[in-house]
């Protein structure tokens, strides 16, 4: 046994969830991007730093501030219900240098109908994977349904693309601009639903503050995939609305070229930020009083529990 105690609780966040600031701190260690720079051995190494000390068995010679390195380490690249390591791109971790890469190409490529469907297509391919392996809860998929989900999303996404670039086709050229943000923002209504369907269909699971579950409820997995439709348009914003209006009137005087050597910079900036801030809108562990749950949930609550209000669940990312 080590000399760190174990009363640390690492089921929780290091910063306080309460706060924005809190929560924006928490968020900017889980999206660093040099999360994905650590081998797989780092990786099972802080897995079993973790899981040791929940069961009780400190490392030796580990300090508090190695333990929750560990931990973030961990939340980084695993999955908080299942437990299972996420797909390297699916990890929160990769969304600043990915949507880096795909919104400057939609940005760039947004004129042509071919190239504006493939990089969409592109875009929500990647979305997809990304809300899958942030889904909440561990209900199982099979590869049927995730397979119909996906071909729903990517299809649903890109011909909202399509019918939004076709009624501006008359419009100013700003107004053009804003296609691929507009799509984006659609498509996050359409894409994150489907590809967490299965949430929509049993419920996701809900505790209590200890983190004994409860039960599912479809309600608590409706309001959690709103505050992520919420929080991923959110992100889109300073990288794909504020860009079309500053590019738009560079584009008629001779500051373009040196603006457009300098907007990956600026892409990447504004996603670096953009990411965590916008992760913290809503806590990840969310709540939602038991009297707004379903009849039959609340009432085998209300009867096995009767002192509990609040109940708790994991809403995705």
């Amino acid at each position: 046994m080590g000399d760190l105690p174990l009363n640390i609780n690492i089921q929780e966040p290091r910063w306080d969830q309460s706060t924005f600031l809190g929560r924006a701190r928490h968020f900017f260690t889980v999206t660093d991007p040099r999360n994905l720079l650590l081998s797989g051995k780092q990786l099972e190494a802080s897995r079993n730093i973790v899981q040791n000390y929940r069961a009780g068995v400190v490392t030796p010679g580990l300090t508090e501030d190695q333990l929750w390195r560990a931990k973030y380490v961990y939340d980084s690249a695993f999955h908080p219900d299942t437990g299972e390591k996420v797909v390297l791109i699916g990890r929160m971790s990769a969304q600043v240098p990915m949507n880096m890469t795909i919104t400057g190409c939609m940005l760039t490529f947004y004129r042509k109908t071919p190239t504006m469907v493939f990089w969409q297509w592109v875009n929500q391919s990647f979305n997809a994977i990304v809300n899958y392996s942030n889904r909440s809860g561990d209900a199982p998929i099979t590869v049927q349904q995730l397979g119909t989900a996906y071909v729903s999303a990517t299809t649903g996404a890109v011909a909202t693309a399509l019918g939004l670039k076709s009624l501006t086709k008359h419009l100013p050229p700003l107004v053009g601009r804003f296609v691929p943000f507009a799509a984006v923002a659609a498509a996050n209504c359409i894409n994150i639903p489907l590809m967490r369907q299965r949430e929509l269909q049993v419920g996701i699971p809900v505790t209590d503050e200890a983190g004994q579950r409860l039960g599912h409820s479809v309600t608590a997995a409706k309001q959690g995939i709103f505050q992520v439709v919420v929080s991923r348009i959110g992100m889109a914003i300073p990288a794909m609305a504020i860009p079309p209006v500053i590019m738009n009137t560079l584009e008629k005087k001779d500051f373009l070229k040196p603006v457009s050597q300098t907007f990956p910079v600026l892409l990447f900036s504004s996603l670096v930020f953009a990411t965590p801030l916008c992760c913290a809108l809503f806590p990840q562990r969310s709540s939602i009083h038991v009297t707004r749950l379903e009849p039959e949930l609340r009432a085998q609550i209300q009867a096995q529990n009767p002192s509990i209000d609040v109940v708790y669940y994991n809403k995705g990312l």
